[in-house]
C-alpha cells in the first residue's frame, strides 16, 4: 500500500465519494439559486445551457479549485489517438504591481484553444493548420485530478477543428445519444408515455486489466513498446485449472485495488465490483451503470487511474487487449441499456416479456440494427490489439449475433409464426440442498461466447477492447438502434393515423423484422466450428482482420446512416477511416521492429553462447572421459538448428517489413516467435534475457 493511502472504513468510504467533483451536490454551495436550477436543468435534461450563467459558474469552480489545492484548469479531451489529452493553464494572473490574483473567465471555461495540427485528423485538417477548439461539456462534472503532487482542474470539453469538424470521440457520441433519445421519445409517445424528460442510453463497463511486478515490465522491451509479449514460452501452468477465476486476492493487490476503489470513489466514479479474472494476473473492475456520456468519462479516467495507482504498488497495469499469448485477453463488456423519458430502463422484461410490446419492440429494433449494421458493429472494435483476442478464451468472435435466451427466443418466434400467446416460465434453480431457499432464475442464461447478449435489463456487447474507448461503439449503437426505431415508428404512425390499434398495428410490423433479421439470433456456442459454418449459411460476416472491417465506414450506407442523424458527415467518417487505417498499420510495424530489435540484440547473442558453452562442455567431457556424449551432441545439433531458424526468421521478417504488407508481417512474427520460443525451452534460465511468463503471470 502506498505511503499516501490510509485503510478505510465503510463511514470514510461514503465520504469521500465524488470529494474531487464540481457535482450538483457542489454546485449548491457555490451557485446561486438561478445559476444553480439552470446549469441542473442542462445537465439533467440537456437543456441549452444559459450563457448568461457562465460567468459565475466560472468563478464558482475556480473558488472550488482553489480551496481543494489546484494552482491550474485543463480542458480534458479525447482526441482520435483513443486517450485523453489536457493542456495545463495556470488561475495566475500577473497584476502588475509586483503581485499576482487568481483569475478564470466565462470564455476560458467555455473555450480553449489546444494545437490541433500534431493530433489525428485523418485528412481533416492540414498539418499546418493548427487552431483547434476545445468547448465545455457542461453535462460532465468537471473533477480535481491530484496525481503527482499537483493538483489540476479537469474539465470535460468536445475537440473540434477550426470549420467545427469533430476532431474527437465525445462530440459524435453526443450527436449519437441526442439521435437515439429523439427515437425514443417518439415511441413513447405512440405509447402513452410523455415524461417530460428526454430518453438517456446508459453504460456499465466492466475493464479487465493484468497486472505485473515493474521490475519484470522494465526487463521486456516488447512490453514496453508495445503492450503486448512478442516472445515467451506459455508456462506448463497458466489458467488450466480456472483456480485464479473469483480466487483470494493476494493481500499485494488487495491493497493496489483498496487504493484503486479510493482514488475512484473521490472522483466520483461508482467502482462496484472487483476480483480475479479466469488468467493468473489478470483482474477486473465493474461500476454501476450511468449515463452513457458521462460513463464514457468515468471508464477514460478509470484506465488513466488504474497505470497510476498500480505504479504506486510497484506495479504495471497492462491494458493491451492480448498481452500474453496462448491464454485470456482483456476486454470491456459494454453493458447498453436505454432509459425511456419515464425514467424506466425500457430493457427490463415484464413479468411475461410477450405482454411486455414496448420491451419487444426496443428488442426488434435492436435485432434489427444489428443485423442491418453488423459489419458497421465489427469496425468499432477492429484494432491490432483486439484481433489477437477476438475469438477465444471467453472473447466473442468476429461474427457478430445476438443472444436472447432461451425464454426471449421463445417469444420471438411465436411473434414469428403470429402472436405471443404464452411465455416460458423463467422457474426457479432447485439447489439441492435443504438448508437454502429456490433462488429465482434469471429470464436469461449468460452466453460467455456471444458478441451481444441479453442478460436481463440490458445487452452486453463483449467485443469492445480493454485499451479502447467505449466512445466508437456506443456512436453506432445508439445510430443504428435510432434508425431501426425511426423505421418503426414510422410505419407505427401510418398505421395508427389510418385508425389501427397500436397492438394491431405493432404486430406484422415486429413480425416483418423478425422473419428479416432472425438470422442473427443464435443461443449457442459462437467458439464451435459448426457455428461459424452455419454463420456462412446465413450470409452472417466474419471479418477476422481489421482491415476489412474498417472498409464497412465507408460504405455508401454507413455515410447515409451518419449524415442523416447529423452523427458525422462523410468527410468525419472518412477521417476516422484514414486515422485507425493508418494506426493499425503503424502498431504492426512497431511490432515488427521491436521484435526484429530484440531477436538481433537479445536472442541471437544468448543463443550463440549458449552454443558455445554446450560446444565447449562437449569437447572437454569427450576428451576427458572418451564419451560420445549423444544426449549433449542432440542438444547442440537442436541448438543449432534453432538458432539458424531464428536467423531465417529475422531474415524473413526484415524482408516483410520492407514490404510493408500487414498480413505477411504478422505471419513472419509468428514463425520468429515460435523459433525463438523453442530457444527459450533449451537455455538455461539465468542466461535468458527475457522475463518470463511464469514470473509475470504469478508474481508475489
Amino acid at each position: 500500500m502506498s505511503a499516501t493511502h490510509k485503510q478505510m472504513t465503510g463511514d470514510d468510504a461514503a465520504s469521500i465519494f465524488g470529494e474531487n467533483v464540481f457535482s450538483l451536490k457542489v454546485m449548491r454551495n457555490y451557485l446561486n439559486e438561478p445559476a444553480y436550477r439552470s446549469l441542473a436543468a442542462t445537465i439533467r435534461n440537456g437543456d441549452m445551457l444559459d450563457a448568461s450563467i457562465a460567468e459565475e459558474v466560472a468563478e464558482a469552480m475556480k473558488t472550488w479549485a482553489l480551496s481543494k489545492g489546484a494552482t491550474h484548469y485543463t480542458h480534458w479531451f479525447q482526441p482520435l489517438t483513443g486517450a485523453t489529452a489536457e493542456k495545463h493553464d495556470s488561475f495566475l494572473m500577473p497584476d502588475r504591481e509586483g503581485g499576482a490574483i487568481y483569475q478564470f473567465s466565462s470564455s476560458e471555461l467555455i473555450k480553449g484553444e489546444p494545437d490541433a495540427s500534431s493530433f489525428p485528423s485523418g485528412g481533416l485538417r492540414a498539418t499546418f493548420e493548427a487552431r483547434g477548439y476545445t468547448g465545455w461539456d457542461p453535462t460532465s462534472p468537471a473533477f480535481i485530478k491530484d496525481f503527482g503532487g499537483s493538483a489540476t482542474l479537469c474539465i470535460p470539453t468536445i475537440f473540434c477543428g477550426y470549420n467545427g469538424e469533430a476532431l474527437d470521440k465525445k462530440t459524435p457520441l453526443l450527436r449519437s445519444m441526442d439521435a437515439v433519445s429523439k427515437q425514443i421519445c417518439r415511441l413513447g409517445k405512440l405509447f402513452g408515455i410523455e415524461g417530460g424528460g428526454r430518453a438517456v442510453a446508459t453504460m456499465g463497463a466492466e475493464q479487465e486489466y493484468f497486472l505485473i511486478d515493474k521490475r519484470f515490465y522494465e526487463s521486456r522491451l516488447d512490453l514496453m513498446q508495445t503492450g503486448r509479449t512478442l516472445f515467451g514460452m506459455k508456462p506448463a501452468k497458466h489458467q488450466q485449472l480456472d483456480d485464479h477465476y473469483f480466487g483470494a486476492i493476494k493481500s499485494r493487490v488487495m491493497a493496489f485495488m483498496a487504493e484503486l476503489d479510493h482514488e475512484l470513489w473521490r472522483l466520483g466514479v461508482p467502482a462496484k465490483t472487483r476480483h480475479n479474472e479466469v488468467c493468473p494476473a489478470q483482474f477486473e473492475i465493474a461500476p454501476m451503470f450511468e449515463e452513457l456520456n458521462l460513463a464514457v468519462d468515468h471508464n477514460m479516467i478509470t484506465m488513466e487511474v488504474l497505470r497510476e495507482v498500480a505504479d504506486r504498488h510497484g506495479l504495471v497495469c497492462l491494458l493491451h487487449e492480448k498481452p500474453f499469448a496462448g491464454v485470456n485477453g482483456s476486454g470491456k463488456h459494454n453493458n447498453w441499456a436505454i432509459a425511456g423519458p419515464d425514467g424506466k430502463n425500457w430493457l427490463t422484461p415484464g413479468n411475461s416479456p410477450h405482454e411486455n410490446a414496448k420491451f419487444m419492440t426496443i428488442i426488434c429494433a435492436l435485432i434489427k440494427a444489428v443485423d442491418t449494421y453488423a459489419g458497421l458493429l465489427r469496425a468499432t472494435v477492429a484494432t491490432a490489439g483486439n484481433d489477437h483476442r477476438l475469438g477465444a478464451n471467453e472473447a466473442p468472435p468476429a461474427i457478430i449475433s445476438i443472444f436472447l435466451g432461451e425464454q426471449l427466443y421463445d417469444v420471438v418466434e411465436q411473434i414469428e409464426k403470429g402472436k405471443a400467446t404464452s411465455s416460458k416460465s423463467g422457474g426457479s434453480i432447485l439447489i439441492g440442498v435443504s438448508s437454502l431457499p429456490e433462488l429465482p432464475r434469471d429470464a436469461t442464461d449468460r452466453n460467455r461466447t456471444s458478441p451481444f447478449a441479453f442478460t436481463g435489463n440490458k445487452f452486453e456487447f463483449r467485443a469492445v477492447g480493454s485499451n479502447q474507448s467505449c466512445a466508437g461503439a456506443n456512436v453506432v449503437l445508439n445510430t443504428i438502434v435510432a434508425s431501426a426505431m425511426d423505421e418503426i415508428c414510422t410505419a407505427l404512425e401510418a398505421e395508427v393515423a389510418a385508425g389501427k390499434e397500436l397492438g394491431e398495428a405493432l404486430q406484422p410490423i415486429l413480425q416483418d423484422i423478425i422473419i428479416k433479421h432472425k438470422r442473427v439470433l443464435f443461443n449457442g456456442d459462437n467458439y464451435r466450428q459448426e457455428w461459424v459454418d452455419e454463420a456462412e449459411k446465413r450470409g452472417l460476416l466474419n471479418l477476422k482482420k481489421t482491415p476489412a472491417a474498417l472498409a464497412y465506414l465507408l460504405k455508401d450506407e454507413t455515410i447515409e446512416l451518419f449524415e442523416r442523424y447529423k452523427v458525422l458527415s462523410k468527410r468525419e467518417l472518412q477521417s476516422r477511416y484514414e486515422i485507425y487505417r493508418e494506426e493499425y498499420e503503424e502498431v504492426i510495424a512497431i511490432e515488427t521492429r521491436c521484435a526484429l530489435n530484440i531477436a538481433r540484440t537479445m536472442i541471437v547473442p544468448v543463443a550463440m553462447a549458449y552454443q558455445q558453452d554446450v560446444a565447449a562442455s562437449i569437447d572437454a567431457v569427450s576428451s576427458v572421459a572418451g564419451k560420445e556424449m549423444t544426449g549433449s551432441k542432440e542438444l547442440l545439433a537442436d541448438l543449432c538448428d534453432t538458432t539458424e531458424a531464428i536467423f531465417a526468421g529475422i531474415k524473413e521478417l526484415e524482408s516483410q517489413l520492407e514490404k510493408k504488407s500487414t498480413d505477411d508481417m504478422l505471419a513472419a512474427m509468428l514463425t520468429l516467435r515460435e523459433a525463438v520460443d523453442h530457444l527459450e525451452t533449451q537455455v538455461p534460465y539465468d542466461m535468458w534475457p527475457l522475463a518470463s511468463y511464469a514470473e509475470m503471470m504469478f508474481m508475489s
